[in-house]
């Protein structure tokens, strides 16, 4: 019975002294983190004579004193403390520490040193003195610890991702890249971190010399691993140097006997970037290369038209025998597959090469006919078809054909942005007609679509039409207008300028002025004489300071001024007009995007 008493009384005072400490404890936390130390010091003496081995009590007692400026005695403790674990480096930074708010910055150097030179083998104890002078900011001496514990540990990269990011809060480039290589070197799984740190701050010299420190390294290795060449790749990318990132993905793709999804997503950012030529021959790689019953072959060849299309289309820059080339291509492109569910768009875009670029309107309405009645083809493709089918109809004259094929898919899409786009067209109909009350009806209604490009469109002709209809006599000049707007969109230009020109010999100084030069600058866009065009716009700005085309006129103007004239820096700064000046308009928004693009900014 006694003995057991004795067991109980023992294990009642263990529980009370364990709860005393952890009161102890709480409370010179709280006095710490209150500013109160002098309480705090006091307490966290206390603990750490209680448990000497808890470094933490003893790291808080002297740091209390320096807060109270009490050197000698912290002075006295850390020397006292060091005597008996001089294992101990983390008591040499906090002497260094000491010996610093004491100005002796020669003898914090030594003990920071010290420290370093004191270190064990043990990686633990490396980690804890880095991130000891990593919570001082003095990353110089971070650096050496782990250099020095590498060496230690005999195991040359273990700290290589923590050196990266020391170099990296130094601002140090070049060992900052070589580290981080280091580190996804023996760490793969870092890659993706590596690269959203070069993003973060490396600039074009900081991506070349990543790239410079690749070549080097790939060289080296015989490029066994695929590690540092996908990197290089990546590096490649970053620069928009896509002819180099497909050189890195096509040799990838062979030594590692891969389907071509890394030499696709190339040709893809190639492509968005208009560096045609290197996308083209990342497509052409796949349908050259790949089993034609795989996944990819048919999806490249795809891509390698719409591409070969955008190239010759975008910069309005190509010949008639460009067109036939492409035209051949797509031709040769269905007699392989056939007009199938899977070839339905590309049959789609063949339609519009030939009735917008050639003018073979038959051809076309022929092509979109036979997407129409192909079974299996998804529903929104076959609407799209329509809508096609009913504009080239219009082209051609055909009214009510067109009509109703915008009417069908209106009804079948009425609440989808199909239907949308579908009733727009139909609406437009009537406005080239001279219907222009229903078709301002249906622009009122449209101006609440969810899409912002129909509700933009709906809303500028309703203004349109509502700003001309009530003045005297403009029932005939809006329609005369709107005849030309007509022959326009059926590109019977001389028709166009000839009725233009009618109209304002009838109708001098009439309020259509401006709409009649905005309307000529498109026609001269698509004539490609760009000079006469720029002349248009320009004049609407000068000379139209209340017209609705103002914002309009400044995108076009930049566009011309970006991709056909060649005027980065003058493009740059009509975008910044358009996005300042009229930042209510849908072109705003894209307006700010080419301007950052302009610039140079990531995006």
């Amino acid at each position: 019975m006694n003995r057991l008493m004795r067991w109980l009384l023992l294990s009642l005072f263990l529980t009370l002294t364990t709860l005393v400490s952890a009161q102890n404890n709480q409370l010179a936390q709280q006095y710490y983190r209150d500013g109160e130390y002098e309480k705090s010091a006091e307490l966290y003496l206390a603990l750490a004579k209680e448990k000497p081995g808890n470094s933490f009590y003893f790291d808080r007692y002297v740091t209390s004193l320096l807060q109270l400026q009490r050197y000698d005695e912290a002075e006295s403790a850390l020397k006292k403390q060091l005597r008996k674990r001089p294992e101990e480096v983390s008591l040499y930074v906090k002497y260094g520490q000491l010996l610093e708010e004491k100005f002796d910055e020669e003898g914090a150097k030594q003990q920071y040193l010290k420290a370093v030179e004191e270190l064990p083998a043990d990686q633990y104890r490396i980690t804890q003195l880095a991130n000891a002078f990593i919570g001082m900011t003095k990353y110089e001496y971070a650096i050496l610890a782990y250099e020095k514990g590498a060496k230690l540990l005999k195991k040359e990269g273990l700290f290589s991702y923590n050196l990266g990011d020391l170099y990296r809060r130094k601002g140090e480039i070049e060992p900052m890249i070589s580290n981080y290589l280091d580190a996804i070197r023996d760490q793969p799984k870092r890659v993706r971190q590596v690269q959203t740190y070069f993003q973060r701050y490396l600039d074009k010299d900081g991506l070349l010399e990543a790239q410079k420190q690749l070549y080097a390294r790939i060289q080296e290795s015989g490029e066994k691993d695929p590690t540092y060449p996908e990197m290089l790749a990546w590096v490649f990318i970053q620069r928009k140097d896509y002819k180099s990132a497909l050189r890195q993905a096509r040799a990838l793709d062979k030594r590692l006997d891969e389907e071509g999804e890394r030499v696709l997503g190339i040709g893809r950012m190639a492509a968005n970037a208009r560096d045609y030529e290197t996308a083209i021959a990342a497509f052409d790689y796949i349908t050259e290369n790949k089993n034609p019953g795989g996944g990819l072959y048919l999806e490249a060849k795809r891509e390698g038209l719409l591409t070969r299309r955008r190239a010759i289309t975008d910069g309005y820059d190509y010949t008639r025998e460009d067109l036939k080339i492409l035209e051949a291509a797509y031709e040769e492109f269905l007699a392989e597959f056939g007009t199938n569910p899977a070839s339905a768009r590309i049959a789609m875009q063949l339609a519009e090469l030939e009735a917008i670029y050639l003018n073979d309107l038959d051809k076309a309405v022929k092509l979109l006919n036979d997407v129409v009645e192909t079974k299996g083809v998804h529903a929104k493709i076959q609407a799209q078809a329509k809508i096609s089918l009913a504009d080239y109809y219009l082209m051609q004259g055909e009214v009510w054909e067109s009509t109703l094929l915008y009417s069908q898919v209106d009804k079948k899409f009425k609440e989808d942005l199909l239907g949308h786009e579908a009733r727009f067209r139909n609406a437009r109909l009537s406005y080239f007609r001279g219907d222009f009350e229903w078709a301002q009806s249906q622009f009122d209604v449209l101006k609440a679509s969810t899409s912002r490009l129909i509700a933009n469109d709906a809303l500028d002709l309703s203004v349109f039409i509502m700003d001309n209809l009530g003045l005297d006599t403009s029932a005939l000049a809006l329609q005369t207008y709107a005849d030309a707007e007509l022959l326009v969109f059926q590109n019977k230009f001389d028709d166009a300028f000839a009725k233009l020109d009618e109209l304002k010999a009838k109708f001098p100084g009439h309020e259509l002025e401006d709409d009649i030069v905005y309307l000529k600058s498109n026609i001269y866009v698509k004539l490609r004489r760009y000079d006469e065009a720029v002349a248009g716009y320009q004049s609407i700005l000068d000379n139209y300071p209340e017209s609705i085309r103002l914002d309009n006129s400044l995108w076009k103007l930049a566009g011309i001024y970006e991709n056909q004239l060649d005027d980065k820096e003058k493009a740059k700064q009509l975008y910044e007009t358009l996005f300042i000046d009229y930042s209510g308009s849908i072109l705003a928004v894209e307006a700010r995007k080419k301007y950052r693009e302009l610039r140079g900014d990531a995006l």
